[in-house]
């Protein structure tokens, strides 16, 4: 099998919460909700935002991230600069809106 952007350069594989496969595509899911700040927001708006820039490269592929909670007041400037990369995020309000049917499958 060969090596893609997302090999982790032979470290453990990245092991996503869930994966949607349609017949064009497969969705690399990763959730999260965040009740209060702290680093760990920070942390995870730069990892994704990485993530999403390195799925982009590999067809038939897309990372989808739905993430939510009051902690994202006070990270909003990294979750903004995340969101201007990663057209696949949305949050709880999205999810419960049929966002999947929509625009995933």
């Amino acid at each position: 099998m060969g090596t893609s952007a997302l090999s982790n350069q032979g470290k453990a594989a990245k092991r996503f919460d869930f994966v949607i496969k349609t017949d064009e595509m497969i969705y690399a899911i990763e959730t999260n909700f965040y009740a209060s700040g702290g680093s760990k927001l920070n942390e995870t708006a730069r990892s994704y935002k990485m993530l999403s820039q390195e799925a982009d490269t590999i067809d038939g592929f897309t990372f989808v991230w739905f993430t939510d909670g009051i902690g994202w007041k006070s990270a909003r400037g990294n979750l903004r600069e995340t969101f201007e990369v990663l057209d696949t995020m949305y949050s709880i309000d999205d999810m419960e809106n049929g966002v999947i049917k929509r625009k995933l499958v």
